[in-house]
C-alpha cells in the first residue's frame, strides 16, 4: 500500500525574513573582514619587482643638493638619451632631476622632496654596448659632487649589477660612470670604465 505523505515536512522551517538578512549581512561582513587581512599583509615578494624595464640605471647624489646633475646614455645604435632627448629606441629618460626641490600634496599639506635622483630604464633586451655619463650641467655652489650609479637587472628577479661612486669636481665635468655589454642571453658583461664624452656631439668640444 502506498503511502502518501501529506502536509509538510518535519524538516521544514518557515522562512524567516530577518533571519535571512541577517545571514547576508554576516556572509559580507566575513568577506570584507578577508579581504582587509589580504590587503594588511600581502604576500612579501623579496627583491622581485614589476616595472616596465628589463634594466634600471639610477643616479643619485646628496638630498637637497642644489646642483643639476645630468645622466647621458648612448644605446648600441648609437643614439644618445639625455634630457632634451628622453627616448631613443627602448631607452628611457624616465626621471629628469634639474637640482630642486620637487613637491606632493598630503592631506592638503605640500611636502618638498629632497631626492636627488635620475632613473633611466631599457624597456628590452638589445645587444651591444651602453655607455653612462654623467654631467655636472649647472651649479649653485660651485662644489663638487658625489653621484652614485646603479644598474640592475630586473627579470627574472632584481640584481645589482654594477654599483659605483663618481666625482664631479666643476660645472662642465663630464665622466663615464660605466659601461657594460647586454649579451644575447640578456645578461650584462664586459663592464669597464674607459672615457668617451657624449656631450660633445651635441654642445662641441669644451662647449659643455
Amino acid at each position: 500500500m502506498a503511502l502518501r505523505l501529506g502536509g509538510r515536512s518535519k524538516f521544514y522551517q518557515p522562512f524567516d525574513v530577518t533571519t535571512a538578512v541577517l545571514f547576508k549581512i554576516i556572509q559580507a561582513l566575513t568577506y570584507f573582514f578577508v579581504l582587509s587581512i589580504i590587503f594588511m599583509n600581502p604576500v612579501s615578494k623579496k627583491g622581485i619587482i614589476d616595472p616596465k624595464a628589463e634594466y634600471i640605471i639610477t643616479v643619485h647624489w646628496p638630498d637637497n643638493n642644489p646642483n643639476d646633475i645630468d645622466t647621458w646614455v648612448e644605446e648600441p645604435d648609437g643614439n644618445l638619451v639625455w634630457f632634451q632627448n628622453k627616448e631613443a629606441g627602448l631607452v628611457h629618460l624616465d626621471r629628469d632631476d634639474r637640482g630642486v626641490n620637487d613637491s606632493i600634496v598630503v592631506n592638503g599639506q605640500t611636502i618638498e622632496v629632497p631626492l636627488r635622483q635620475e632613473v633611466v630604464t631599457i624597456r628590452g633586451t638589445i645587444t651591444g654596448e651602453y655607455v653612462v655619463n654623467i654631467h655636472y650641467y649647472a651649479s649653485q655652489d660651485d662644489k663638487p659632487v658625489d653621484v652614485d650609479v646603479t644598474v640592475d637587472k630586473v627579470n627574472p628577479q632584481l640584481e645589482v649589477v654594477y654599483y659605483g661612486t663618481l666625482t664631479l669636481r666643476r660645472p662642465g665635468d663630464e665622466l663615464t660612470a660605466v659601461r657594460f655589454t647586454i649579451g644575447s642571453d640578456g645578461k650584462i658583461i664586459n663592464i669597464n670604465h674607459i672615457q668617451k664624452s657624449l656631450t660633445e656631439r651635441i654642445f662641441g668640444k669644451g662647449q659643455s
